[in-house]
């Protein structure tokens, strides 16, 4: 898998970004149609998310999800290919809402970014990066350790930098402390099962970092959502989770966790085709 993603990416890093787009597309399609990778399970979360979606709906939106993953993939590969701020410009639009434009405009203080595996999270990483200020990611190692490290490369060649989990307590709140932002994608089931709450409509774990960090460090929260403008360029729209009125105890995280999943499952019901509905987000219900 290793040697084939190399291939892989030699190729890409050739091509146009609309010649990309098109192969995406092809690479989609096959997954979806041919090798039917996880066709069962996306159909199924599909078809359990919306109820009242006729099946050439579910059929049109898994078709999009399969072409998502696939350009998401291949961008991945060519990250390497944006070495500047106007290399990202050139790719991706940040709006963001008052709270966060006054946040930007500082250029000083921490912060904690909430974000799901929606659009490409791996190029709205690299770009804020690039157009904001350096990111920590807390990510999730592969167990091919191989991909693993190349992964993580491509993640910190721009000044990012990446933990794991095991480290993210004592290191996250470190660097909120030091004026830093912290990264975490929370839309992933939980392995730990420490919390279960409802998520699209199906009782699921729930992951509290993202709430712990930014109350313990009292920092603000940002979430950043990376949708496809359907030419090969993004918009990542940021808008602020509210925290004003809470403080750092158990029931407050629970209560900070519940605003940011609920605004997450609001995107995914705008534009669910974005989502990465592959992973079995409800293994642990």
């Amino acid at each position: 898998m290793f040697v084939i993603l190399n291939l892989l990416g030699i190729i890409v890093r050739k091509l146009d970004r609309h010649q990309t787009r098109r192969f995406a597309f092809l690479i989609g399609d096959f997954m979806h149609r041919v090798l039917g990778i996880r066709r069962g399970l996306v159909y199924r979360n599909l078809s359990l998310t919306f109820p009242d979606k006729s099946p050439d709906e579910i059929r049109r939106i898994a078709t999009g999800v399969y072409r998502n993953v696939a350009s998401a993939l291949l961008e991945v590969l060519s990250l390497p290919l944006i070495r500047s701020h106007e290399d990202a410009a050139a790719l991706v639009d940040i709006e963001g809402d008052a709270a966060f434009e006054e946040w930007r405009l500082a250029g000083t203080g921490g912060a904690v970014i909430v974000s799901a595996h929606y659009g490409n999270w791996e190029l709205m990483a690299m770009a804020c990066g690039l157009m904001i200020r350096p990111v920590t990611i807390i990510v999730k190692r592969l167990r091919n350790r191989l991909i693993d490290r190349r992964l993580n490369e491509y993640r910190s060649m721009r000044g990012n930098s990446v933990i794991y989990p095991y480290q993210s307590v004592r290191e996250g709140l470190r660097l909120l402390q030091n004026g830093g932002i912290l990264a975490i994608l929370v839309d992933q089931s939980d392995p730990d099962e420490a919390n279960f709450s409802e998520f699209l409509g199906r009782r699921a774990t729930v992951l509290h970092g993202a709430a712990f960090f930014a109350l313990r460090a009292k920092v603000p929260l940002f979430m950043p959502m990376c949708t496809s403008n359907g030419d090969g360029r993004y918009t990542i729209t940021v808008n602020q989770i509210d925290t004003s009125d809470l403080s750092f105890s158990k029931e407050d995280v629970a209560t900070l966790a519940s605003r940011y999943t609920k605004a997450i499952e609001a995107q995914i019901r705008r534009r669910p085709e974005e989502w990465f509905w592959l992973h079995d987000r409800w293994k642990r219900s």
